[in-house]
């Protein structure tokens, strides 16, 4: 059993895929061999542990960031109410408006461990830890006896080894946390239907984050902050007509929308019709007029003859939109949490081409002076800066602009692009949790564990937050009061 989270699970073909690639020439020219080493393992560490924040999305449109946040503590409080723990701050982003950030506690390994064990998914655990409780079909192993009503630990299967209704599993697994059984084995396995709904409600996480379920959905979106962050630099404005090339599920297109005012034309496409009923009801939920969302191949989104300008909906004459945002379809290695990765070397490798495809299509569609961003959810060169090298090289017209805002670090090393060029990029690869979104929070937290008697001392917390800036990314050890508190990401703290 493993008793502290590990790296991420990679196929080692894969894994030696990604170390060539963070430990290219021009890397390891500048950092030397140690030192790009040292920043590739903590990588694949941070990969597997959920963000230090949760990041929330207002919709403006709506109500106001201050009003959604009395709504949104007071809603908080209802969940907590009776753990030892109380008054969860929720914070306003110091730079983006329509952002509020939660705070993830954790990880929290002392916790007493039960004899009954629940084996679920890794994509079910990594839910777990993002404040999700565990849904029945995630289960893959509960022991003979369990019933509704008893105390459980939750464990992750994250090599995905576990068969579907085994009543032990002594195969590698991951702790996320204790929960209580909401229905029984025979329930879950040996029933004639498929059952859904809450199969264990967890009550001792080994993250404590809200659960968005149902949550506000009205108002809020939960949405990871380099999400936001691309639609803000897309800087979309009212009565200006903009596409949104690979939209699904929509969370970037609605904000599209409300930075507009719900004022002019946006054009969502995905060529999966379930992800495009998804945009519509996300749309439509958050009263939004303006988007107009179609099944279509992004790849065959260009007009070559016979179309009228003016058409509403694929394939568009070229230069027919002022912004084009293209979320491209990637390997979705950047996503956190995430405890394991079965895929290939093949499958992982396998996006570029898709992705120069759409560049190409997301070029011609552009009108002149108009803006185009390019934003995965992933970490590899090839998907990122080698196809922004592509790019500039393929296409004369494009040149790259600066980023507002840009709270990311710039481009990595390898792909040829020039230290000014890579400035002008963004990546959250090493920066997962920059200074600036809790430079102006950061007392009130300190002061918020000080009331809440947790482990760690107010005074000791200053210490690890000044020491944590200066080592900025590092994962090491740190030892109070004798205990060794592995310190992962700003405000994790084990033993929390």
């Amino acid at each position: 059993m493993v008793s502290v989270f590990p790296k991420i699970s990679l196929k080692p073909e894969v894994e030696a895929y990604l170390q060539s690639v963070f430990k290219n020439n021009e890397l390891l020219a500048a950092l030397g061999p140690e030192q790009s080493e040292f920043k590739f393992n903590a990588l694949l560490s941070r990969l597997s542990h959920p963000p230090a924040f949760t990041s929330i999305r207002v919709h403006t449109c709506a109500a106001s960031t201050d009003h959604v946040k009395k709504l949104l503590i007071e809603e908080i409080q209802k969940q907590f109410k009776g753990w030892p723990i109380s008054d969860i701050p929720v914070l306003e982003h110091p730079e983006l408006p329509d952002v509020l950030l939660i705070p993830v506690l954790g990880p929290r390994l002392n916790l007493q461990r039960h004899s009954i064990e629940v084996i679920v998914g890794a994509q079910c655990g990594n839910a777990v830890l993002r404040g999700a409780h565990v849904f029945i079909p995630g289960i893959l192993s509960a022991p003979k006896l369990m019933k509704a009503g008893d105390a459980v630990s939750v464990y992750s299967d994250i090599c995905g080894k576990c068969k579907r209704g085994a009543v032990e599993f002594t195969g590698s697994k991951t702790f996320v946390g204790n929960g209580i059984a909401e229905v029984s084995r025979n329930e879950i396995f040996c029933s004639n239907h498929t059952l859904r709904g809450v199969g264990i409600r967890m009550t001792e996480p080994v993250y404590v984050s809200p659960s968005f379920d149902n949550l506000l959905s009205n108002f809020v979106f939960l949405q990871n902050l380099p999400s936001v962050v691309v639609s803000y630099v897309l800087d979309p404005k009212p009565g200006e007509r903009i596409l949104d090339i690979c939209a699904a599920p929509g969370g970037k297109t609605t904000h599209i929308a409300t930075l507009m005012n719900d004022k002019g034309d946006v054009i969502a496409m995905d060529k999966i019709a379930n992800k495009v009923k998804k945009i519509k009801q996300n749309a439509e939920n958050w009263q939004l007029k303006c988007i107009k969302a179609f099944c279509y191949d992004g790849t065959k989104a260009l007009a070559k003859e016979g179309i009228s300008d003016g058409q509403a909906g694929p394939p568009f004459l070229p230069e027919s939109f002022d912004r084009v945002l293209l979320d491209a379809p990637c390997s979705g290695l950047g996503q956190r949490p995430n405890m394991a990765c079965d895929w290939s070397l093949k499958e992982i490798t396998s996006y570029p081409p898709l992705q120069r495809k759409l560049f190409r299509v997301a070029v011609n569609l552009l009108k002149p002076g108009g803006v185009l961003v390019y934003s995965t959810c992933t970490i590899t060169l090839a998907e990122n800066e080698e196809q922004v090298a592509w790019a500039l090289d393929s296409f004369p017209c494009l040149r790259l602009q600066p980023q507002k805002p840009h709270l990311g670090e710039e481009g990595m090393m390898g792909a040829g692009l020039s230290h000014d060029q890579r400035k002008l990029l963004q990546s959250d690869r090493t920066k997962q949790n920059d200074e600036t979104e809790y430079r102006n929070e950061r007392e009130n937290l300190v002061n918020w564990c000080g009331k809440n008697n947790l482990s760690l001392n107010v005074n000791k917390m200053k210490e690890i937050v000044i020491d944590f800036r200066k080592r900025r990314g590092e994962h090491a050890p740190v030892y109070i009061n004798g205990d060794e508190v592995e310190m992962v990401e700003s405000f994790k703290f084990l033993g929390v």
